[in-house]
């Protein structure tokens, strides 16, 4: 299939909080024409971060999709939040975009937190370059900067500019490809220079290893370098073009959002470095044929429904073209936050649009015009890392709050609605704190639904820690029939995780066959609750004598006695509290290892150990066991010790016993709590 000529590309901005990729991309408007003034992240006047949640956060909430032109060519810039609770948002972006530009900040503190950006693209094959912002308030050398950062990356980092000094202060750059010289004007575009003007040395050997690197995949440029040959400015391009596009390389620029400085050699390099979407698809192994287009994400808008907003692959989509089976109308490319709405008659290939009333279909979905597809190569959600107790405030809302956690779900998938039947809680799990209060700030916008926020309860057990043999007699006389059952059964204790057992050993018929069920019932009815106040685990019952009355006993007589015989028994077996312990690896960058285990040791963890995390070069993964109770909040602990960007596995372990005064806190907080409700 051929090209669309005026096919529209996309670039994903990513990259740490505060990096400033909302600020670079008001910049690359203001370069473009787009906009007549900058906005201000601080004072919630930029394009992109138009949700009530960014405004009154200061910081970008969820991905955003903005169209400009440069040069007469069509783009779709991607604006993803840097906070790593919104990391869903980061991997639908960096799905679709045929380009990802990683902004980092010139701290060289800050520069690990690069690892994990790069590692996930690398991991895909995606192409990217690093924008390294803020340059003109770096205070450690830009060689510096791009030895750590290319410890995070897999791929070799070819820096394309190198910064000219007025002392300690930055004034400009050389474009080591274009061998041109530019002076940084305040607020203004970059002014070019007499390269006569300046030091060389520097820069002659900046791009001596600049065509060395891409000279590894290229035996031509190698036999030239060999032999002392200056190869043409335009094979050079032709060269970075082709290694960009197969994620080979990564070109790195330096500039300042802020002032403008840097900002259009960065969309010139885009525009002649980013493949197109056809390319893109290619290299995705997406069909090529008919209409194809890819669900980046779902949204619910208030009197409109469900929103489905995708990328065309291939071909042109027109109103009235068929979609998923659904023949499609109303087409809309102004429906991202800070554009107003457009209706458009076609997207053709590359652009995006948003169709309503195509109930079907989730992100990372592909569709054509007969049928909607899973995805290959899409990621997967990220496992959740924290979770609140959420409720109603109204209890005419309960229906209402979960269908609309139900679309809150669906439209970021790294939320999880779950309801435990252990503390009768509904949880809504998450990437972090601030994930969580963000899904609740849109539940009061999006749905007018006010709900309350709780630390959830630690699914505790309770079990049993010597056998006791008791009698139980039910016998009850108000006129006519009565009730009578006459029992008697062991308890005793089990291994872990043998959970309830019960056997008869009846002889004689002292107790009728039809009624042993019954017992059973009754005996399973109150392990739900124990005299600690939790569910009962690990005990065998052994139904081994009885009596029955012709007349008076029944069913319902032998299972309340199976419940009274269970209520009276327990009480006299030593109740063991047990609580859940979950086996963990943490994640987190070495400098900060012995940081981390010391913060959990006090969570009461035991440490298995740790070591260097396999293929991640100054990483290290820590191996421990820890009590649910501690797990709350330490997704919270790891990251404030780590840069924000350490992280954790957890899956459930065992059940162990907890003794003294911590034991004695949490039956004194569950019995406050059940007389509560």
């Amino acid at each position: 299939m051929a090209d669309v000529i005026d096919n529209t590309r996309c670039v994903a901005l990513v990259g740490p909080q505060s990096s400033g990729k909302t600020t670079l991309l008001e910049s690359m408007l203001f370069v473009s024409g787009q906009i007549p003034r900058k906005g201000n992240v601080h004072d919630g006047t930029t394009i992109s971060d138009t949700p009530e949640e960014a405004r009154s956060r200061a910081m970008s909430t969820e991905l955003t999709p903005v169209r400009f032109s440069f040069l007469d060519d069509p783009w779709i810039a991607l604006d993803c939040p840097g906070a790593i609770d919104l990391i869903q948002d980061f991997h639908h972006a960096i799905m679709v975009a045929d380009m990802v530009v990683v902004v980092a900040d010139p701290d060289i503190e800050r520069i690990i937190a690069l690892g994990p950006i790069f590692r996930l693209l690398d991991d895909h094959n995606i192409p990217h370059m690093l924008f390294i912002n803020k340059i003109d308030s770096a205070t450690t050398p830009v060689k510096e900067l791009i030895a750590a950062a290319q410890e995070q990356s897999q791929r070799p980092l070819v820096l394309r500019h190198i910064p000219l000094f007025d002392g300690t202060r930055i004034t400009g750059y050389v474009d080591l490809v274009a061998e041109r010289a530019y002076h940084y004007k305040l607020d203004k575009p970059s002014e070019r220079i007499p390269i006569e003007d300046v030091n060389l040395s520097e820069s002659t050997d900046a791009r001596r290893e600049l065509l060395e690197t891409l000279s590894d995949f290229d035996d031509t440029l190698l036999e030239q370098l060999l032999e002392d040959i200056e190869p043409e400015r335009d094979e050079v391009y032709r060269q970075l073009k082709k290694d960009l596009a197969s994620d080979l390389i990564v070109p790195v620029l330096v500039g300042s959002a802020e002032h403008e400085n840097g900002v259009l050699r960065l969309l010139k390099a885009l525009r002649h470095e980013v493949p197109n979407a056809n390319e893109t698809a290619n290299r995705l192994g997406l069909p090529d044929s008919g209409i194809l287009g890819q669900i980046y994400k779902v949204s619910y808008a208030q009197h409109v429904g469900k929103l489905t907003h995708l990328r065309v692959w291939r071909g042109v989509l027109k109103d009235g073209d068929t979609l998923g089976g659904h023949r499609i109308s109303n087409m809309q490319q102004g429906t991202e936050p800070g554009l107003a709405k457009s209706k458009t008659s076609e997207i053709k290939t590359g652009g995006v649009v948003a169709l309503s009333r195509l109930e079907e279909g989730q992100a990372g979905d592909l569709i054509n015009d007969k049928a909607i597809l899973k995805a290959r190569h899409w990621l997967a959600p990220p496992p959740p890392l924290f979770a609140q107790a959420v409720a109603a405030k109204e209890r005419k809302d309960d229906v209402k709050l979960i269908e609309s956690l139900r679309k809150l779900c669906e439209e970021d998938p790294s939320l999880i609605l779950e309801q435990i039947a252990d503390t009768h809680e509904m949880l809504l799990r998450g990437q972090g704190d601030i994930h969580i209060h963000l899904a609740i700030d849109r539940l009061k916008r999006k749905f007018d639904l006010d709900i309350s926020a709780s630390s959830p309860q630690t699914p505790n057990k309770e079990t049993i820690g010597k056998s006791v043999l008791q009698h139980m007699r039910f016998k009850r006389q108000s006129g006519g029939h009565g009730q009578f059952a006459d029992i008697k059964v062991e308890i005793k204790p089990l291994p872990r995780g043998s959970g309830i057992q019960f056997e008869d050993t009846i002889v004689g018929g002292v107790v009728p066959k039809n009624y042993i069920p019954a017992v059973e019932n009754g005996i399973r009815d109150n392990t739900s609750r124990g005299p600690l106040g939790f569910e009962v685990v690990d005990v065998h019952v052994t139904l081994i004598d009885g009596q029955h009355h012709a007349v008076d006993s029944s069913d319902q007589a032998f299972r309340t006695a199976g419940r009274m015989a269970m209520t009276e028994g327990l009480a006299k077996c030593s109740p063991i509290l047990l609580e859940p312990i979950n086996e963990v690896q943490i994640i987190v960058p070495t400098e900060y290892t012995s940081k981390v285990q010391r913060a959990i040791t006090q969570r009461r963890a035991q440490i298995l150990g740790f070591d260097a995390r396999e293929g991640w070069k100054g990483w290290d993964q820590i191996n421990a066991n820890i009590p649910a109770a501690e797990m709350q909040e330490l997704i919270t602990a790891i990251r404030s010790l780590s840069l924000g960007i350490g992280t954790f596995k957890a899956q459930f372990s065992n059940f162990q016993e907890l003794t003294g005064r911590d034991a004695d806190k949490v039956v004194q907080a569950r019995k406050q709590s059940l007389e509560a409700n």
